[in-house]
């Protein structure tokens, strides 16, 4: 049949299965499926590894490595995650953008550390 390793079971169940988990956690019942279609969007954050050479290397750590992998674009996401929307009467979807960039993240991360 398939042989499809674990870790990239683990990596695209991550990238997928959780932003729907983290819809249901973290947002009103009406927003729960734009939040979870925007947090997939962010998945585009992938674009920057057209950047690399070669594109996909699976013993390349991606955080620190890629411009929206870095340090500071990851500080930028996290401090998405906790701006007060609602009091600045800014838009709610930005939260959902932070929040499934740091998972993105977060997936990345454990991609490299746990499997290698």
């Amino acid at each position: 049949m398939f042989d499809i390793p674990l870790r990239t079971i683990t990596h695209y169940g991550l990238h997928f299965v959780a932003p729907i988990l983290l819809a249901l956690l973290f947002f009103r019942k009406e927003r729960r499926v734009k939040a979870f279609l925007i947090m997939i969007a962010t998945m585009a954050v992938d674009a920057d590894h057209l950047l690399a050479d070669p594109i996909f290397d699976p013993n390349r750590m991606s955080i620190g490595f890629h411009p929206l992998h870095s340090y500071i674009a990851i500080a930028i996401y996290v401090i998405m995650c906790f701006i007060p929307y609602e009091r600045l009467n800014l838009p709610w979807w930005l939260r959902a953008v932070g929040i499934g960039l740091v998972f993105h993240m977060i997936t990345d991360w454990q991609d490299f550390v746990l499997w290698l």
